[in-house]
């Protein structure tokens, strides 16, 4: 049982100001793990004080020293990358191999590519008689989920270290621990005091606290659409910068000239690692009515590969979802596309069997979905497909975009321009062609409901930066 109960504030490890426990639950066995604190406005308020204090002084640090840092933290991170694996393994339940080879290494991977952007940054130029300047926009609060945890927080904290902001970084109360080694690995880093801090706590509570305090200039936040309004909205007295990287519902369109083999099982797996639990999974399978039986049969069968099992065995497999109330989530929403008419034609309601303990969930896919139907506009974020079926491209690119969402949109086809024809017309910030790879360094963020601004790589700086002209 790991005692995590402190906050970093400031360069030391604090207890809070008011005992508050709250248990972290392993979701394979729902049993508890470790123990946190849930953290006050006054705990918050502190932990700004000090980032306030340490940007004087580090929001004026040359691109050579904080480079430096930078660096000897990717260090420390893969001397301790273990530790990050086994972290994300006990407060998912993520399965060893994934955590490993995918959850851990997102750390790594945006640490990595902070570096590289920031060797080569221009944080000025100059345009006529002006000097344009680059400068860190001040005190960042960040607020991360639990899906993947290392990966949100690494990829709010590289940017912000990396223009010379400091921050308060509040992670999900329901994955904490890779927030808790993070802080660790920052502090003997070598960065200053005051430059990073931590605080645990609700959304309600600490989050809430943070988009509201006068003395914080921006806040990124990654989780649900619904929660992203409510901080938006707290941070809009203050007027200052919010970015979001909200939810996703994002379609699949398999053209009649793809691979449908091919095309089909990749999809199903790429829907359901992690069991489900992305953003941008691609959730909506599109097919042309004139190869919808087919496709059924093909997604019956490949959905027999997905197989749930034990967390701590290697190998291929999903893991449970991250808490009870997700797995609540989950089963009403399946248990709802039956009573809307949807057919079922792969797992179901309910747990898998010899699984009665643990939040795990059946891979389960539907057929004969109209994309009114809320299996097809609300997010699952559990191992759930929906196929549905197009008449031609037009109507295949309209129900694509027919979506509060926007993050991401994936083409299967044999013809490359064709598909970047279509992907033109999708309304969303990324868009995959033939499930191609989705790098550190390219941008990562969606349009409408799915949030505003980006990350990742160099596009990860801009909204950590403020923009003065110097006219001489």
């Amino acid at each position: 049982m790991q005692d995590c109960r402190k906050f970093f504030i400031n360069g030391k490890w604090v207890l809070p100001r008011e005992a508050n426990d709250l248990a972290v639950e392993n979701p394979a066995t729902e049993q508890p793990i470790a123990v946190i604190s849930e953290g006050t406005t006054t705990d918050a308020d502190n932990a700004v004080i000090a980032a306030r204090h340490a940007f004087t002084e580090y929001g004026q640090t040359t691109r050579e020293t904080r480079l430096a840092l930078l660096e000897n933290l990717l260090s420390i991170y893969m001397k301790r990358y273990e530790e990050m694996v086994q972290a994300i393994h006990l407060e998912m339940g993520a399965p060893i191999d994934f955590a490993r080879n995918e959850q851990a290494d997102c750390g790594r991977g945006h640490l990595q590519s902070t570096i590289d952007a920031l060797k080569h940054y221009a944080f000025e130029q100059t345009i006529e008689n002006s000097t344009i300047i680059k400068e860190p926009i001040g005190v960042c609060g960040l607020i991360t989920p639990w899906n993947w945890p290392i990966n949100q927080a690494a990829c709010k904290v590289a940017p912000a270290l990396a223009t010379g902001c400091t921050m308060v970084l509040k992670p999900s109360e329901i994955a904490p621990l890779s927030a808790h080694l993070f802080a660790e690995m920052i502090n003997e880093a070598g960065f200053p005091p005051g430059v990073f801090n931590l605080v645990n706590g609700s959304g309600t509570g600490v989050g809430k606290a943070l988009a509201e305090h006068p003395h914080i200039d921006m806040i990124s936040f990654t989780g649900s659409t619904r929660a992203g309004i409510a901080v938006a909205k707290a941070a809009a007295d203050s007027v200052k910068r919010v970015t979001q990287e909200l939810g996703g519902k994002s379609p699949n369109i398999l053209l009649e000239d793809a691979d449908f083999n091919r095309s089909i099982k990749k999809g199903i797996f790429m829907c359901m690692e992690n069991t489900g639990q992305s953003c941008n999974a691609p959730t909506r399978m599109l097919i042309p009515h004139s190869r919808y039986q087919e496709a059924q049969v093909l997604a019956q069968e490949y959905v027999k590969i997905v197989t749930v099992d034990n967390p701590k065995k290697p190998g291929r497999h999903l893991g449970p979802l991250a808490s009870h109330a997700q797995y609540q989530k989950v089963q009403q929403l399946i248990q709802g596309a039956i009573n809307e008419g949807a057919t079922l034609i792969a797992g179901g309601p309910g747990k898998p069997e010899g699984f009665e303990t643990g939040h795990y969930a059946k891979p389960t896919i539907f057929a004969n979905v109209d994309n009114s139907m809320t299996i097809a506009r609300e997010e699952v974020f559990g191992p759930v497909l929906v196929l549905i079926p197009y008449n031609d491209e037009e109507e295949a690119i309209e129900i694509a975009n027919n979506t509060a969402y926007g993050l991401s949109a994936y083409i299967q086809t044999g013809d490359i321009e064709r598909g970047k024809h279509i992907a033109r017309k999708l309304r969303a910030g990324m868009v995959r062609i033939n499930h191609a790879p989705h790098s550190y360094n390219i941008p990562f963020g969606g349009y409408k409901q799915s949030g505003i601004g980006r990350e990742w790589g160099k596009y990860g700086f801009e909204d950590y930066l403020e923009i003065k002209a110097i006219s001489i």
